[in-house]
């Protein structure tokens, strides 16, 4: 399969030239296709944002939700259609601020899915608030005193909700940023991959340069190991390690723990909708 099978030929992309979210496109379509997977095995969730809009630049389904809600519809849709792929994209403020308790509550049911968070520690859909991500000391037009609040760390809080597979990558290594998105979608389990991702227009501190410099790639690590992910994962100042933190094997998945599944493994959009009992639910509800 090629990349290109993602393309939608003639779209307008409202990204502002040199972000982040564009490698982090071409990274997604890369590894779709060398997993050898197509548009239609293939669906995009997202909510709000410019991280949001991924879905919308690239071939394949997608559901575009509320804000901070793509966790959920694609838990759904996982639990409706396990055949398909399911990836949930959105920034740091869309996952971790208004869809931090989906995050936390996605990760303890374990659904098959992968979630892509591009984090770059702020709010660029509207014009650079600070965001759950950004650092102690940042400056935005709204806190003109700096963030006095801790930011939120998603890989720890992943680990302590039992994630099975965490990682971290960055957008200005496509490379690598590929290959830990085919390790994340082939993952049997919730894959939560934070993708360090430079915004160009309003984020000045944290850029390519300054994640380069503050950034290493993992070897020799035991993923398996989870204080030693949990360590890692502590880091309050770089360099800050990229690669896969933390996996674990085995665990059961949301979708086949579903009481729908357990006599008739056909996704539930193949079967033939109960009508009669449904029509007698309503009839009793009408009194």
């Amino acid at each position: 399969m090629d990349s290109t099978a993602f393309d939608l030929p003639g779209i307008d992309l409202s990204w502002c030239p040199g972000c982040g979210d564009f490698k982090i496109l071409d990274s997604i379509k890369k590894a779709l296709a060398e997993l050898g997977l197509g548009p239609l095995d293939v669906v995009m969730v997202s909510g709000i944002g410019q991280a949001a809009k991924t879905p919308h630049y690239m071939k394949a389904h997608f559901f575009n939700g509320l804000h901070g809600r793509a966790l959920s519809n694609a838990t759904a849709i996982k639990a409706a259609n396990p055949a398909l792929e399911v990836i949930a994209v959105g920034g740091d403020g869309d996952m971790y601020g208004e869809g931090g308790n989906h995050f936390t509550h996605t990760i303890r049911r374990n659904p098959g899915i992968t979630n892509l968070v591009f984090n770059n520690m702020v709010y660029g859909l509207t014009k650079g608030q600070a965001s759950p991500t950004s650092p102690r000391g940042f400056r935005t037009s709204v806190q003109v005193d700096g963030v006095h609040a801790q930011p939120f760390n998603p890989l720890a809080a992943a680990l302590v909700q039992g994630a099975t597979f965490v990682a971290r990558a960055f957008a200005g290594n496509g490379d690598q940023t590929k290959e830990i998105i085919k390790r994340a979608v082939r993952h049997k389990g919730y894959a939560l991959v934070d993708i360090f991702q430079p915004c160009v227009s309003f984020n000045s501190v944290n850029t390519y340069k300054w994640f380069m410099d503050n950034t290493y790639t993992l070897e020799g690590h035991e993923e398996e190991d989870f204080g030693k992910a949990m360590e890692l994962a502590l880091l309050q100042e770089g360099p800050f390690p990229l690669g896969v933190l933390y996996r674990k094997e085995g665990v059961p998945l949301f979708e086949e723990t579903l009481a729908a599944y357990r006599k008739d493994d056909r996704p539930l959009f193949r079967r033939e909708a109960p009508r009669k009992a449904v029509k007698e639910l309503l009839a009793s509800m009408a009194g």
